[in-house]
């Protein structure tokens, strides 16, 4: 279903003491579609991000932060290009302080 109304879901957070050389997920996983998300980090050192917790696809360094926005260049009405419900993301890395935040956006009805 196609929409033109956005809805933000919750915001998801994981702080930097329970972020280790190895991936833990970052709130819950997607439960929507989801059209448009960031990842900020707000940590004090660089993250790497997985999408299933096995496999490196991001990098985001300290105090950087990553967006994903699947419909700038969407071409027809009825195209989607989404993450997919259930999506999950994963970190690791080695920070001391602050923590790591998704948002997430999606079309109402999806």
């Amino acid at each position: 279903m196609s929409s033109q109304v956005v809805r933000v879901d919750g915001l998801r957070s994981l702080a930097a003491g329970s972020i280790s050389g190895t991936y833990a997920t970052v709130g819950g996983a997607f439960t929507h579609a989801m059209r448009l998300f960031k990842i900020v980090n707000n940590t004090n050192g660089d993250l790497t991000v997985s999408f299933d917790g096995v496999n490196d696809n991001d990098f985001i360094p300290a105090g950087g932060f990553t967006l994903y926005d699947c419909t700038t260049n969407k071409t027809g009405s009825n195209s989607t290009f989404v993450f997919q419900n259930g999506t999950q993301v994963f970190v690791k890395g080695t920070p001391s302080t602050g923590s790591v935040y998704v948002v997430v956006i999606f079309g109402r009805g999806e």
